[in-house]
């Protein structure tokens, strides 16, 4: 789990920057920065889901900071 969440916060900044790279290249020609910016939607998602069933199922736990 460790390993995951890392990679999938990579993988949602690259497509992030993909998108803005298309944007810049592209100037509004090609779909590719629409792609790009979907795909990075749902990285972001599945994530998010990610996230809440390892809670769900004990994998992770938060911790109490400031107490």
């Amino acid at each position: 789990m460790k390993i995951l969440i890392p990679i999938a916060f990579l993988l949602i900044i690259g497509s992030l920057f993909s998108g803005l790279f298309f944007v810049m290249k592209d100037k509004g020609k090609s779909n590719r920065a629409v792609y790009a910016l979907t795909f990075r939607v749902g990285f972001s998602v599945l994530l998010f889901l990610i996230l809440i069933i390892s809670y769900k199922l004990g994998w992770i736990h938060p911790h109490d900071v400031g107490q």
